[in-house]
């Protein structure tokens, strides 16, 4: 029988870890896909439309529709994903309806549809680049308009529904060919044999691969983070009509049925209790904060809501897309900025427009776009607000930097909204000083 990896995810503050292993990435210029003033500007008023269309897409800004034959269907695609997750977790419905499924697959397709959309812009561009030359042609047209109907690996998010509705008949048939009963016990082990031995699903050690972060990718492949298995387990037994519940432990997240009796799921038969069926051998492992816990010290622990576990896959995203974003920075930290705006005499972080660090900016709008939804479920975090606010900054997005870092001065500890006070006071003079260059290039481009 295969138990459970350990249930394991990582702090929701960036940290320096996440910066470790950084590789040159010099194919992409900043100030090109970052929307900032290109200095060595020497276009038409036509070349210059078309640069301001390449990076509108990016920055996912509706002005971008003009750009390619079908871009307004991503725009459209990408404003209802975001609609449809907003509503799925929704503060006026409970929490216990609330879909981790629905919520992570919205997630899904607004990512991929703004992934898709840029391809569709490097694909235009090229096709017009390349215009007269033989071989070239346009994209294909697309077998979907809709967030429902859209692709994610092969499936829509119906049918990667469905796929959990398939492993949940399967721990059924299970249960039927061994004529085992409905015990607790008897699910779960069955529930195991489904998910790590017959369809092969596999903590994986690669934490910055983002295939094993989004749901859909983690039922095609059988290889996710631990989060991402946690749900799947939790919706399969939803299915089977088992509540699975869990709780964040240290640096890991486990998971448990839930039951008035805690004592009983610490009861050892036939090697092992279940608590480590649910939980794997993170509950005999004496480095793991899990092997401490009793019936006594798990009904202290709180329970994650669904919101909670949704946060913690959000969190996990920003993380993943910005250690992507940043990798040609060796270093660089959300906050590192805020470390150095008190020492004049350090230079590496003064805040200027024109020494911004090289970053990835694709990575860097999909760690915003997870960002904004976490800010969404949860909007009083200040240290969510305050990272936000940071990304908002190296993307050269000022004024709605100053805004969100505002707002989570309201909401920071006092010793924080102090570090916070003079970046904001600086970051504003800067907002009004590319403010002004960028009129100032607007009216060289009309004299031209």
């Amino acid at each position: 029988m295969a138990c459970l990896p350990p249930l394991m995810t990582s702090s929701t503050a960036i940290c320096s870890a996440d910066c470790d292993d950084r590789r040159p990435y010099r194919s992409l210029r900043y100030d090109r896909w970052n929307g900032c003033d290109e200095k060595n500007t020497k276009s038409t008023g036509s070349k210059y439309q078309r640069r301001r269309r390449r990076r509108s897409l990016v920055l996912g800004s509706a002005s971008s529709a003009s750009a390619s034959p079908r871009s307004h269907i991503y725009q459209q695609v990408l404003k209802a994903a975001r609609q449809k997750f907003t509503q799925e977790i929704s503060f006026q419905s409970k929490d216990k309806d609330v879909s981790l499924a629905k919520a992570l697959l919205y997630i899904a397709a607004e990512d991929e549809a703004f992934m898709a959309f840029n391809r569709e812009m490097d694909a235009f561009s090229i096709h017009n680049e390349r215009k007269g030359v033989s071989g070239s042609s346009t994209p294909q047209d697309l077998a979907w308009n809709t967030v429902e109907g859209m692709q994610l690996a092969g499936k829509n998010i119906h049918e990667w529904q469905a796929e959990l509705d398939a492993i949940a008949k399967e721990v059924e048939a299970e249960l039927i060919s061994k004529d085992i009963g409905c015990h607790l016990a008897q699910v779960l082990e069955a529930v195991n044999v489904v998910l790590f031995e017959s369809r092969g699903f596999r903590r994986s050690p690669v934490l910055g691969d983002a295939k094993n972060s989004y749901l859909h990718l983690v039922l095609s492949s059988g290889s996710g983070i631990a989060i991402m298995l946690s749900i799947i387990y939790i919706e399969v037994c939803r299915r089977l009509s088992l509540t699975i519940v869990g709780s964040r432990v240290g640096e890991e997240f486990l998971i448990w049925p839930q039951t008035g009796y805690p004592e009983e799921l610490f009861k050892v038969t036939s090697g092992h209790s279940l608590f480590a069926i649910v939980n794997g051998r993170c509950v005999e492992d004496p480095r793991s904060k899990a092997s401490d816990l009793t019936s006594n010290s798990l009904s202290g622990l709180e329970i994650a809501t669904n919101r909670d576990i949704i946060g913690i896959a959000l969190a996990n995203l920003v993380r993943l897309h910005w250690k992507h974003a940043s990798r040609s920075t060796h270093g660089l930290m959300l906050t590192s900025p805020l470390r150095h705006v008190h020492n004049a005499h350090d230079k590496l972080y003064k805040i200027t427009d024109s020494k911004a660090p090289l970053l990835r900016p694709r990575e860097l709008r999909l760690a915003i776009m997870a960002s904004e939804r976490l800010l969404i479920l949860q909007p009083h975090n200040w240290a969510s607000r305050r990272d936000h606010g940071m990304m908002l900054y190296y993307n050269r997005e000022y004024g709605k930097a100053v805004q969100e870092l505002s707002i989570c001065m309201a909401f920071a500890p006092e010793e924080e909204a102090e570090v916070l006070e003079p970046f904001v006071e600086k970051l504003h003079l800067l907002r009004l000083e590319s403010s002004w260059k960028s009129l100032e290039h607007s009216s060289q481009l009309k004299v031209s």
